[in-house]
C-alpha cells in the first residue's frame, strides 16, 4: 500500500543528515558526523519528516502531491544561527573606516560610537521601521540557507525600546518563514544617561526592565525567552553580570552570555556555574575555562565573522575546546558594528580557515550543535524522522564545497516546514 504524503524530496545525490549524539550536540572527536546517505529521498507530511531512505524504497512506499527534485545535488538541514543582533537601525560604516586607520573597538566606544551610536538610531525608529529593516536581513539570511535564527535586543537600553524590539521579533516570527528565538540583552552596554552610574543602570534593569520583559513574555511570547549580558571591560563587570543573572533566573529566564571577546573577566566560569545555555565569543578564554566548558552542558558559540570584521586574529582556543569535548556551535553575530554578515555560508568558510575546522565539523556546528544551543535540538538542526522538514538543496556535488568555496550563494532551494520558501534561478 502506498502512503500519501505532502512532499517528497527526490534524487538527492548526497544527503547529510547530521544526527544528534546521545540526544545532544556532537562533541570532541565526534564533531563532524554528517550521517551521509547517497541516492536518497525524504518524505514529508505536516511539515515534518516521516521517512528517509533510498529513493527507490521511498518512491515505492510513498506518493506525494508535490515532488522536489534535487537532481543529484547535496541536501543538508537548514542552518541554525544561534547568535545575532538583527534588530537595529542605521549603520556604522564610518567606524569601519576608523578601525582601518587604527582605532580600536574600545576607543570608538569611548568617543561616543559603537553600541551607543546604534542605540540612538534605534530609539528614534518606529516599530514598523524596525520590522522592515529586520525583515530585509531575514530575507537575505533565508536566501543563504538559514531557517532558524536567534535575535537579541540590546540597542534600546531603555524600557520602551527594548520592549519594541521584542515586539518586532514576535511579529516577524509570526509572518516570516524563518523561526525566531528572542533574547533580552538589556545589559549590552551602559547607555549614555547612566554613563557615570553603571550600577544604577544595573538596578534599573533588575527593578524595572526585567519585570516588564517577563510581563511582555507572558502576554506575547509562549516560547523560550533568554536573558543575555556582555561581560567585558567597558561593558559589565563580573559582579554586575551575576546580579543581572540572579534576577533573570528568579524570573525563570534561561541565560546566555557574551564573554572573553577581548579579555577574560571570569565570565565563562560564571556562565558554566549558573547553567547558561551558551557562552559566546571566547577569543580570550583560558585553558581552565575550556575545560569547564567541556565538563558542562553550556555550548561554546564561536563567531568567526567578528574578529574578521574587526581585522584581528581569531584566538578562540579551538584545539582545547575540542580536546575537552566542549559542545561547539558557530553563529554570524550579525550586527551593525563589527559583523554585518547575513551569510552562515561565509561563517562556515571562515571557520575552516581561521579556526582550522574541517568542513564537516563546521557544518555540524552550524546545524545540530547550533540547534542545541537554542534548546531546539529535538526539532531542527538535523534531518531525522519526526523533526521539522527544514532543509537546503545546494548547487554543489559534494558537501566539502561549502568550506572550499566562498563569496557566492551556493543555495539552490530552501524548504521550511515542508514548503519551498526560496528557489534560486539556476541554469542547471
Amino acid at each position: 500500500m502506498t502512503n500519501q504524503v505532502d512532499l517528497i524530496v527526490d534524487q538527492i545525490g548526497q544527503l547529510c543528515t547530521i544526527p544528534a549524539h546521545e540526544h545532544g550536540p556532537q562533541r570532541g572527536a565526534k564533531l563532524g558526523d554528517l550521517g551521509i546517505r547517497e541516492n536518497a529521498a525524504i518524505a514529508v507530511t505536516g511539515g515534518k519528516i516521516v521517512a528517509i531512505g533510498r529513493r527507490d524504497t521511498i518512491l515505492e512506499e510513498y506518493a506525494a502531491e508535490t515532488r522536489v527534485t534535487a537532481r543529484g545535488k547535496v541536501v543538508t538541514p537548514g542552518f541554525v544561527d544561534p547568535h545575532t543582533h538583527l534588530v537595529w537601525m542605521g549603520d556604522r560604516a564610518d567606524e569601519f573606516e576608523m578601525r582601518a586607520k587604527g582605532a580600536t573597538y574600545s576607543e570608538i566606544m569611548a568617543a561616543g560610537g559603537g553600541i551607543n551610536r546604534t542605540v540612538r538610531q534605534t530609539r528614534s525608529a518606529s516599530l514598523l521601521g524596525l520590522m522592515e529593516a529586520t525583515k530585509a536581513r531575514l530575507d537575505r539570511m533565508l536566501e543563504y540557507g538559514t531557517t532558524t535564527v536567534e535575535i537579541k535586543t540590546g540597542y534600546g537600553l531603555d524600557l520602551s525600546t527594548e520592549l519594541a524590539m521584542l515586539s518586532a521579533i514576535a511579529l516577524l516570527d509570526a509572518e516570516h518563514p524563518i523561526d525566531l528565538v528572542p533574547t533580552f540583552l538589556g545589559a549590552h552596554a551602559v547607555p549614555p544617561e547612566y554613563a557615570s552610574q553603571p550600577d544604577q543602570y544595573v538596578e534599573f534593569l533588575i527593578q524595572h526592565v526585567l519585570p516588564a520583559v517577563v510581563a511582555w513574555k507572558q502576554e506575547h511570547w509562549p516560547g523560550v525567552l533568554y536573558c543575555d549580558a556582555f561581560c567585558e571591560n567597558g561593558a559589565f563587570t563580573l559582579d554586575q553580570t551575576r546580579r543581572i543573572f540572579d534576577a533573570a533566573r528568579s524570573f525563570g529566564l534561561p541565560l546566555r552570555l557574551h564573554a572573553d571577546e577581548f579579555e577574560s573577566l571570569g565570565g565563562t566560569a560564571l556562565a558554566v556555574e549558573m547553567g547558561a545555555r551558551s557562552v559566546d565569543h571566547l577569543l580570550a578564554t583560558t585553558p581552565e575555562d575550556a575545560a569547564r566548558l567541556g565538563a558542562s552542558d553550556t555550548v561554546a558559540i564561536l563567531l568567526p565573522a567578528t574578529p574578521f570584521g574587526l581585522n584581528i586574529t581569531n584566538t578562540a582556543p579551538i584545539k582545547l575546546l575540542l580536546a575537552h569535548n566542549a559542545a561547539i556551535a558557530l553563529a554570524t553575530d550579525c550586527n551593525p558594528g563589527t559583523a554585518w554578515c547575513e551569510s552562515t555560508q561565509m561563517v562556515l568558510a571562515l571557520a575552516t580557515r581561521t579556526l582550522k575546522l574541517t568542513t564537516a565539523q563546521a557544518l555540524a556546528a552550524t546545524t545540530i550543535n547550533a540547534a542545541y544551543a537554542l534548546d531546539k535540538g529535538d526539532q531542527v538542526g538535523s534531518l531525522e524522522v519526526g523533526k521539522q522538514a527544514d532543509l537546503v538543496i545546494w548547487d554543489i556535488p559534494d558537501f566539502r564545497h561549502l568550506g572550499y568555496r566562498f563569496g557566492a550563494n551556493l543555495v539552490s532551494t530552501v524548504i521550511k516546514r515542508g514548503s519551498v520558501v526560496f528557489e534560486q534561478n539556476l541554469n542547471t
